[in-house]
């Protein structure tokens, strides 16, 4: 972490320029391998997708100027605008769009948004500007599925892309912004693209790396930058009083949970997992972190997929216990035993992960006092796609997920699912996720989406937790912003600044 004089000394204002700081610099630069919310934010800038949110939230052309459906929703036919280049220069095509498909569908390439295209059997470029989709299953409403980055085909050799690939420090996209250099303090700089179809009203943006929460406000403060992504609960009094500042409220798409390895015992218990859940006051959890609203299953409460019918689960530390001994579990000591060993609960949260620290104290202290040991383990990106995602190695998480509208959870849910780490696997819940995916009436994919929240909630694969109410906070220097819900960066091209 920079020293706040220094900080301060090394960055001179200019206009036509905006500092944004996240918690953490993005570790890649190429959404085939977007985890964290701050490469999402960037790919915003960067990349473009064939369709996009507008500021009502209905699906529109980006990349794509226009489509024809087939009758029986089996096809469609993209025809692409015709002004896009890549920032290197290079002429954007039908070929990149192919390329990008055929490499999300890659095994080799193991993208974690490879369940994004699995509805797509096959794409093929007509002639330069013009791409064919065939589905697996006919589509309603293909366009809002279409919102993956296109990559530039140009600039790799094989459609079997590693993380490793150069192309991760060194992106080339179709956005608003192109990348211009990285700082060796965690900085990223990026300019507005000339070529760019429509004028951008910020000329520069910087990607500051404030691992401090603390500093990050008085940064913001003292104008050496002038947006925070997300704002501290504690400080939205001290922004909302500042005249220079302006704070604007967004609902994120996204979940905390503490997730259970379903392949180890004893959390391979249904029983075992029902008790800890009844030991778990998510409220008290949540009220040290900020506001937000606490959850049932795998939605977030405004989602039409919600389940409200679903109740949460009590918090009952008698019923807990009375749980735990008919699993065969023995207090001695006022501790939990299983055949006279203490059984000890071993929590990995992410590092990066906002309050992560503060919530699993707490998680750690309420667990602890029903006579459960618990053991923290807080590590880093690298390492947490090392040991969770790759060897799945440990008994709970505590994490978030985020998604966009579409609000897909089948690659979290189904047993076949490539972000499926926890090991859950449901025979209901496959066929609910098959349903909806293969459904063309919105009614009856509600239906199955809701059946699946109450089937995932009774097998208690993990405690949901809460959507957090966030706020952002922007200088009075920035106008005409609109925050888009879910990625924040959409409409960046109508922000403005002197």
């Amino acid at each position: 972490m920079i020293a706040l004089p220094l900080l301060l000394a090394q960055v001179s204002a200019h206009a036509g320029t905006l500092r944004y700081a996240e918690d953490q610099a993005p570790g890649i630069i190429n959404p085939l391998f977007t985890t964290t919310m701050s490469e999402a934010r960037l790919s915003e800038l960067v990349f473009e997708g064939l369709y996009t949110d507008d500021t009502e939230l209905r699906c529109v052309p980006l990349l794509a100027e226009r489509d024809v459906l087939d009758e029986d929703e089996l096809a469609m036919t993209i025809f692409l605008r015709q002004d896009v280049t890549w920032h290197d220069g290079r002429p954007f095509s039908a070929h990149d769009v192919v390329f990008t498909i055929e490499a999300m569908k890659d095994p080799e390439t193991m993208s974690t948004e490879a369940g994004r295209v699995s509805f797509i059997e096959s794409a093929r470029a007509v002639d330069t500007h013009t791409v064919q989709l065939v589905f697996t299953q006919p589509q309603l409403s293909p366009q809002e599925k279409l919102t993956f980055k296109i990559l530039p085909k140009h600039r790799f050799i094989s459609t079997a892309i590693e993380r490793s690939h150069p192309f991760r420090k060194d992106p080339v996209g179709t956005g608003p912004y192109e990348l211009v250099r990285a700082e060796e303090e965690g900085s990223l700089l990026l300019s507005a693209y000339d070529r760019y179809r429509y004028p951008a009203g910020i000329s520069d943006l910087t990607l500051r790396e404030i691992s401090d929460k603390n500093y990050q406000a008085k940064l913001l403060l003292y104008e050496s930058i002038q947006a925070l992504v997300r704002v501290l609960p504690r400080d939205l009094a001290v922004l909302d009083s500042n005249r220079k500042i302006e704070l604007y409220p967004y609902q994120t798409n996204s979940w905390w949970y503490l997730g259970f390895n379903l392949t180890r015992a004893p959390w391979d218990d249904p029983i075992v997992r029902e008790a800890l859940h009844h030991m778990v006051d998510v409220d008290a959890l949540l009220a040290p972190v900020g506001s937000g609203e606490t959850l049932t299953g795998p939605y977030v409460r405004s989602s039409p997929y919600y389940n409200h019918e679903v109740l949460p689960w009590a918090h009952d530390t008698a019923l807990a216990a009375e749980q735990l001994a008919a699993a065969g579990w023995q207090q001695t000591g006022g501790r939990w035993t299983v055949d006279g060993e203490p059984v000890t609960l071993h929590i990995t949260a992410h590092r990066g992960l906002e309050s992560s620290q503060e919530v699993a104290i707490n998680l750690q202290s309420q667990l602890s006092s029903q006579g459960v040991n618990v053991e923290l383990d807080f590590i880093d990106e690298v390492t947490w796609r090392s040991r969770i995602w790759g060897d799945r190695d440990f008994d709970a998480i505590l994490s978030q997920w985020s998604f966009d509208r579409s609000e897909d959870v089948r690659e979290q849910f189904h047993s076949t699912g490539g972000r499926n780490f926890t090991g859950y696997a449901s025979e209901a819940a496959d066929a609910l996720l098959d349903a909806a995916r293969d459904s063309t009436d919105p009614q009856s994919k509600k239906t199955a989406l809701r059946d699946l929240h109450k089937v995932i909630h009774d097998d208690a694969p993990m405690v949901f937790l809460w959507t957090l109410d966030s706020y952002s906070a922007m200088s009075t220097e920035v106008e005409g912003v609109v925050i888009h819900p879910f990625t924040f960066f959409t409409w960046v091209t109508d922000w403005q600044m002197p």
